[in-house]
């Protein structure tokens, strides 16, 4: 079996794809959309994607791919502990680093040490890929943000390690796919919905799921692509879509919306990785 992820070998989606699937074969992806692809191609049948940075945020690609996507859906879930370093050049110095090159979100999660220590940040694909490309460069004055793996997997040193603004850093991933992976049943469901430009309207669409005691995890508000000023509502709540009273609160939430879509209902991660 073949598992899509976005990024190369060392990455923190790699650890992911192997605490899940044991022996299957990871299958990079340059980028989420690659990863996408891959899956419902049939390439791989099953994909993990960056979902949720517990200081960064929401990854946006990954839930605007889900919510437009008719093939896929989310089937499960992990969590990753993220420990990142500032890997250099063999030879390097901490001292002489003037470049860190990384995903914009493992940047912004070392926004602190990269502050105090004057270095500049230079966006790349993803964190493994960075490492790889500072490899081959070659250049002391150049540094990769990266996991202490892809250190050994690109041939880097590591100058500096946990520099991570908050120490405990977390990176939820998404597993999509178009069949169950039998991770255990289902506890947890996305959804993401429209709410009516109507008073009472947000209201109406929240207040089924208090009445009958479900419990709403996560609500994040994103605009709608081709609507200025629009605004689509990603929300998980906390038991199985074909729970009889998630179905009834279902029905009473789509009288408030202009769109409704469940992206999946799955098992919720355990402990991280």
């Amino acid at each position: 079996m073949k598992v899509a992820y976005q990024g190369e070998p060392g990455a923190y989606s790699e650890r992911a794809v192997r605490s899940l699937f044991t022996g299957a074969e990871p299958l990079p992806c340059d980028t989420v959309r690659h990863a996408f692809s891959r899956v419902t191609s049939g390439e791989a049948t099953f994909g993990v994607v960056p979902l949720e940075n517990s200081q960064a945020g929401s990854v946006n690609e990954t839930y605007e791919l889900l919510s437009n996507t008719s093939l896929l859906r989310i089937v499960g879930e992990s969590i990753v502990r993220v420990d990142h370093a500032l890997l250099g050049v063999p030879g390097a110095r901490l001292e002489s680093v003037r470049r860190a090159h990384s995903h914009w979100q493992a940047l912004a999660q070392c926004e602190d040490f990269l502050s105090a220590m004057r270095i500049e940040p230079v966006p790349e694909h993803d964190t493994a890929g960075a490492a790889r490309k500072v490899a081959e460069a070659g250049e002391p004055g150049d540094g990769a943000i990266a996991s202490v793996d892809a250190a050994g997997f690109a041939g880097l040193i590591v100058l500096a390690e946990r520099i991570q603004t908050e120490k405990e850093n977390f990176t939820k991933f998404a597993i999509i796919g178009a069949t169950d992976p039998e991770l255990g049943p289902a506890d947890k469901t996305s959804m993401v919905m429209a709410v009516l430009d109507e008073p009472g309207s947000l209201l109406g669409a929240l207040e089924p799921f208090a009445t009958r005691g479900i419990n709403l995890h996560k609500i994040e508000s994103r605009p709608r692509r081709g609507a200025a000023f629009e605004y689509l509502m990603y929300v998980d709540f906390m038991a199985p879509a074909d729970d009889p009273e998630v179905e009834a609160a279902l029905e009473e939430v789509g009288a408030h919306t202009s769109l409704l879509k469940i992206l999946g209902s799955y098992r919720s991660a355990g402990e991280p990785v």
